[in-house]
């Protein structure tokens, strides 16, 4: 039985609709799944929207460059007339796209690293241990340049470098949340039984873990969108005929003076909003899947 069906069943049958949402409203559980519902809705309607505008805005019109938001044109043109609704969705898109292989990336790789670590112990858990400090001491920025120049930029550039940078954290979780399942008396029961370490950790460790992987990997994907971001704006990550976030705002700085704030003020927000609808959708599954708080 899912946590929707839970809810419903708690409701009292003859009660108003209006005060049913009252009630759904009134508890933790359910807030929680209206937040999470809305986030994926915009995101959603972000993905569906961008495939329907499609590159038509992309053509320059410079008749028409340089316009306010208005009726025509929702978020104004740039300084070649190109539609900036156009550019900002195709933008979100993109972004979107290079940070859920980047997450999903580094919470895969975190994952591994973690249960191995976990399980072999020994010198194995020492030098992984080792690498995941060695990575969080690095600066993330300069460690995401280096690797853009070592392979060249562009999408498999972006990818790689925000793939195995985010990765330490998450691993260091993975492993304490393991090293715990190790102690539980099944686990002990099936080592004694001679079971082997990949047999433990596939059938008694994993499945417990997919909810730490699962809320790593949306929480991951907010930061990798913002790094991906941030290596566009500076020059060194996708290439500018690619209308990514990055771009946008990099692009807005020659037009600062010049009064066009649309040029940057709208892809910025519309970044701020994307990032901030999958931290809140984050931060609600991982109440969600919390036994103490998923009650309440």
């Amino acid at each position: 039985m899912n946590t929707a069906d839970t809810i419903s069943q708690q409701i009292p049958a003859a009660m108003p609709d209006q005060q049913k949402w009252m009630y759904i409203l009134a508890t933790r559980r359910g807030r929680t799944l209206l937040a999470i519902f809305s986030c994926l809705g915009l995101l959603t309607a972000i993905l569906i929207w961008g495939v329907l505008v499609g590159e038509t805005g992309l053509s320059t019109a410079l008749s028409q460059r340089n316009q306010p938001p208005g009726w025509g044109h929702l978020f104004g043109t740039d300084w070649l007339g190109r539609d900036m609704l156009t550019r900002v969705l195709l933008g979100l898109r993109l972004s979107l796209s290079v940070g859920l292989v980047a997450a999903l990336i580094s919470t895969v790789l975190a994952m591994f690293l973690g249960l191995t670590a976990a399980m072999l112990g020994g010198v194995v858990d020492t030098v992984i241990i080792w690498l995941v400090d060695l990575f969080m001491s690095l600066p993330h920025l300069v460690f995401q340049i280096l690797i853009c120049f070592a392979v060249g930029g562009g999408v498999p550039g972006v990818i790689l470098a925000v793939g195995i940078t985010h990765w330490p954290g998450l691993t260091r979780i993975i492993r304490a949340e393991a090293l715990h399942l190790k102690t539980n008396n099944y686990v002990l029961i099936s080592a004694k039984l001679g079971h082997s370490r990949f047999w433990i950790a596939r059938r008694h460790l994993f499945p417990h873990l997919v909810p730490q992987f699962l809320v790593g990997l949306i929480l991951m994907f907010p930061h990798a969108i913002l790094h991906e971001a941030g290596l566009s704006f500076i020059g060194i990550g996708l290439t500018p005929h690619m209308p990514s976030v990055g771009i946008l705002l990099g692009e807005s700085l020659r037009h600062l003076s010049t009064g066009y704030w649309w040029l940057a003020v709208i892809p910025g927000a519309a970044l701020l909003i994307m990032v901030k609808s999958f931290d809140i959708l984050g931060e609600n599954i991982r109440t969600l899947l919390t036994p103490r708080t998923s009650q309440d």
